[in-house]
């Protein structure tokens, strides 16, 4: 009895997040967080530093689904031990061929308009839409992951046409 009154609560509740927080265009975030319903937050963020630390990555600053950010710490460090970037056994990273990749997955996955700053000495204030931003590092490399909003022109605004 307990299960199916738990198990109506978690519904009751996933229709309330989507009548109030989603559009078509999220629906794989949806599909995500009634997933992720079942696992406390501490659960989540338990699991997300237990990777960090099996990745040897420091997880310094985010707002981003942990799945999300799970995919970039991974996705990151594998990059990176490629052996097929560098055949040198002590390569140095390229930033900029990280910072393309991860911006590329982040594209293909989760949308457009994400963007990535990797390097070792760097300062950055950037405006990024919520549940977009992550910060991290790798060794001595630091990465800054993050998500703008688009929004498409359909005509010019007054102000702006050429007379």
């Amino acid at each position: 009895m307990d299960f199916i009154k738990s198990q109506r609560q978690k519904e009751e509740r996933a229709a309330v997040l989507k009548q109030h927080f989603f559009t078509a265009q999220s629906r794989q975030e949806e599909a995500t967080l009634i997933m992720t319903q079942d696992r406390s937050p501490t659960e989540e963020v338990m699991k997300l530093a237990a990777i960090a630390l099996s990745l040897n990555v420091r997880l310094r600053s985010s707002d981003m689904p942990v799945d999300m950010q799970e995919r970039a710490l991974r996705y990151a460090r594998s990059f990176l031990d490629d052996p097929s970037i560098s055949s040198a056994p002590k390569h140095r990273p390229n930033p900029t061929l990280l910072a393309r990749a991860l911006k590329k997955e982040f594209d293909s996955v989760y949308g457009v308009a994400w963007h990535c700053v990797a390097g070792k000495s760097f300062g950055s204030f950037v405006t990024h839409s919520p549940g977009g931003f992550m910060y991290f590092s790798i060794d001595s490399l630091f990465i800054v992951l993050f998500k703008t909003e688009v929004k498409m022109v359909t005509e010019l605004e007054p102000s702006s046409q050429i007379s």
